[in-house]
């Protein structure tokens, strides 16, 4: 078993779909209509057919309340990897992305930075540990 489809509900699709392909650089893999949404997911740019993130319409009461309550407590909805969280905050920083506070390392825990994806959610980006050899 393993992970293909993650979801995140955003509180507009559209708006999503610009933030986590022109400024975090995920690429669109999948955009059809469903019900009264779209089914969009995006997957990494170096990974056309790794795991996909949904965007997920807030439809639902529930959802929304889930989603609103996460971010009100400054609680990340779900976690990205990133080989390089130093320099992957830097490029993101540049391209205005809203971070609650620098990289930060705590003992026994990877380097890990939260920031705003303006669809109503924090994510949280956490360093892939490297390899040795």
């Amino acid at each position: 078993m393993r992970v293909r489809l993650n979801s995140i509900v955003v509180d507009d699709q559209e708006k999503a779909l610009k933030f986590y392909t022109e400024v975090l650089g995920f690429v669109k893999k999948t955009d059809i209509p469903a019900g009264g949404a779209r089914w969009i997911t995006v997957v990494p740019s170096d990974e056309p057919d790794g795991p996909e993130l949904v965007l997920e319409p807030s439809g639902y009461d529930f959802a929304t309340t889930y989603r609103r309550a996460l971010y009100e407590k400054g609680i990340p909805y779900t976690a990205l990897a990133s080989d390089d969280v130093q320099a992957e905050y830097e490029r993101l920083k540049g391209r205005g992305v809203v971070f609650k506070s620098p990289p930060s390392a705590v003992p026994g825990f990877p380097a890990m930075a939260t920031f705003d994806d303006t669809c109503g959610n924090y994510i949280m980006m956490y360093e892939i540990e490297k390899k040795a050899g």
